[in-house]
């Protein structure tokens, strides 16, 4: 396994953001990426984190919490210092320091949409082989999201089941449009490796814990 990547924290008002190397990072390494508003993290994002560790091959998880989504309601959004903090938690409970990472990599490079964080990441990281992680129901909704085919284009994509959504995912827009890059599971080890345009559906246990109903609860306690 390639030496975990050190991700080392500074301060810069009003969030924590991560620092980058100046240079690029040339490690070869394989490295799912599972963006998402952690408002707050929860053991769903924990379940997902180590599927992808295990199915896909990969040597690190990292959780990439959003600056802001652009998708999402700004009223009951937790500040990303705090969302930081709940991921940061959630992999200290679960004993994961160092292959699964927290990190506001998005708040240091800058960007606001996904897929110009994805062609920021491969220029600086240009030897690691990254896969995005994606629920289900992300992949429903991917034709909201600005040039939803570049991220498809931009690197592989692994969708994790979730609840509720798988049928209507495999029957989407997305999955007919790049019907002829989809992958069997059984090639789950080769997707790091797959040339974009490459995704797979990957049947696995589904975790029902939602942020949603984690906040509806906190609201009526």
């Amino acid at each position: 396994m390639a030496a975990p990547l050190e991700v080392a924290p500074v301060e810069v008002a009003p969030v924590e953001v991560d620092r980058l190397p100046a240079w690029g990072d040339r490690r070869r390494m394989r490295v799912g990426l599972l963006g998402g508003s952690f408002n707050p993290a929860h053991a769903g994002h924990l379940h997902v984190a180590r599927l992808a560790l295990a199915r896909l091959g990969l040597d690190q998880v990292w959780l990439m919490v959003s600056p802001g989504n652009p998708l999402k309601p700004a009223l009951g959004m937790m500040p990303m210092i705090d969302r930081l903090a709940s991921a940061r938690a959630a992999i200290g409970r679960a004993r994961e320091p160092r292959r699964v990472v927290a990190t506001a990599i998005e708040a240091a490079l800058g960007t606001r949409y996904t897929v110009d964080t994805l062609r920021v990441l491969c220029r600086r990281f240009p030897r690691t082989d990254f896969v995005w992680l994606m629920g289900a129901d992300n992949l429903v909704q991917l034709p909201a999201w600005r040039q939803w085919r570049e991220i498809m284009r931009t690197m592989p994509v692994a969708v994790l089941p979730r609840p509720g959504y798988n049928h209507r995912a495999l029957a989407g827009h997305v999955a007919r449009r790049f019907a002829g890059a989809r992958l069997p599971a059984r090639a789950e080890r080769c997707l790091a490796l797959s040339p974009a345009p490459a995704w797979m559906f990957l049947p696995a246990p589904q975790h029902a814990a939602s942020a949603t109903q984690i906040r509806a609860a906190a609201g009526s306690a």
